[in-house]
């Protein structure tokens, strides 16, 4: 049972009842949350963090609420946004520290001022610094995590910090996911500004002119296989522009759906089901699902993941 008076002591920061979550998702998709909830800073979080789990009240993380897919019939329990409360990033010696929060363009960009090589072929991806690191997000042969040095996260009630060792760091995964993200320390190459703002123009040209950036949706829905891409499989498979409801798998990129106006959590749930047995009948491959899911039952996501 959520008492809202005893949240109201802990969060100072915003708290929402009821709270549609299709405006904080970048497919436009999703119903509402039971709680929506903005800590201001790190001590307000790991409190109510502590609270929720002495209540046995579910609690969900949400970035720029990119690379989700959020259930219809929305979450039970709390959402939690750290944009408002975990924003910071600053230069400290040669390491760069940015908190969980921070929008990964402000990152990229902060770096590239700076005089920072490294996280130039990260432009254009959305989402935050902590979903980022969650998913060890990348492009163009580079990954977030390539000059990280440590992590601090909430993991078993406490906040520690995790040694970039310690982090399971693989291809668009990591040993995170479970632990809730507070802030990063990165050391990067010094770099020269000018070509870095090059490869950044280039970067954003190029993702503007190969993804329906025109359209909500929320990244590549899947990730490539080895050897192989995603994409190119689900083209081959015959299915660009194909449609369910208002959720269509995108005509410039096959690994994209978007939504052309209402599409529903249940239509696009339906082209990923309709994806994954068309790929596997004619290649034999099954795709992995890259998209997070959030809200939905056990019997609605069976073999997806």
């Amino acid at each position: 049972m959520i008492n809202l008076e005893e949240i109201r002591k802990i969060v100072k920061g915003k708290i929402l009842i009821n709270e549609p979550l299709a405006k904080y998702s970048t497919f436009k998709i999703g119903g509402p949350a039971d709680l929506y909830i903005e800590p201001k800073d790190v001590d307000e979080l790991l409190r109510l963090i502590r609270y929720l789990k002495e209540k046995d009240i579910d609690f969900v993380i949400l970035g720029n609420g990119s690379n989700v897919l959020i259930s219809d019939a929305g979450f039970r329990g709390a959402v939690i946004n750290l944009e408002a409360g975990l924003n910071f990033i600053r230069v400290e010696g040669e390491c760069v520290i940015a908190g969980a929060g921070v929008k990964l363009a402000k990152f990229v960009d902060f770096c590239i001022e700076n005089g920072f090589r490294g996280v130039e072929m990260l432009a254009g991806i959305p989402g935050t610094l902590g979903g980022a690191i969650v998913m060890n997000a990348g492009a163009y042969s580079g990954e977030i995590s390539d000059y990280l040095i440590d992590v601090d996260v909430i993991r078993n009630l406490e906040l520690i910090r995790l040694n970039k060792e310690d982090c399971g760091f693989g291809y668009r995964t990591s040993g995170l996911t479970k632990d809730v993200i507070v802030q990063a320390r990165f050391k990067f190459p010094y770099g020269d500004v000018n070509e870095m703002r090059r490869v950044r123009r280039e970067i954003l040209i190029k993702r503007n002119q190969t993804q329906p950036v025109n359209f909500p949706n929320a990244g590549s829905i899947f990730k490539n296989p080895p050897g192989n891409y995603a994409g190119k499989l689900i083209e081959e498979a015959g299915l660009k522009g194909v449609q369910i409801g208002d959720a269509q798998i995108s005509e410039k990129h096959a690994n994209f759906i978007i939504n052309k106006g209402n599409a529903t959590a249940s239509d696009v749930l339906e082209l990923i089901k309709l994806i994954q047995d068309k790929v596997y009948e004619k290649f034999g491959i099954k795709l992995e699902l890259e998209v997070r899911l959030i809200g939905f039952k056990e019997e609605e996501i069976q073999n997806l993941v």
